[in-house]
């Protein structure tokens, strides 16, 4: 197993125990990104859907696929969620020691399995 291997089963495990915790702990979760649900309680099943089995999917697709292309797109939902986190800082106002740690986290994540498995491509 090469240090590019390595890597990106790392972040296919990270990017799955992070999933797991959208989808099976929902209300944990929405504690700690400061979400509240409303009134018919669809906040629960948002997080469980996006913020949970989506990126469960993503990680299990990725090491069941195993190509350099497979670990792009991951790396590709990475920088989606950098570019929405970066738009929603400035658009509203939610600049906080958080988010930019978690668009930190998602933009070095996003930039390694784009640009070193390109390479590999």
């Amino acid at each position: 197993m090469t240090a590019l291997d390595f890597i990106n089963y790392a972040v296919a495990i990270l990017t799955i125990v992070l999933g797991l915790m959208g989808w099976l702990a929902p209300r944990w979760t929405m504690e700690q990104l400061d979400m509240q649900a409303g009134p018919s309680n669809m906040a629960y099943t948002e997080v469980s859907a996006a913020s949970g089995c989506l990126f469960v999917g993503l990680g299990l697709g990725a090491i069941f696929l195993d190509q350099p292309l497979a670990w792009v797109v991951v790396g590709l939902a990475y920088a989606g969620a950098a570019t929405g986190r970066i738009t929603s800082i400035f658009r509203d106002n939610a600049a906080s020691r958080q988010s930019w740690t978690f668009f930190g986290c998602e933009a070095g994540l996003a930039a390694w399995l784009i640009l070193a498995n390109l390479q590999s491509a």
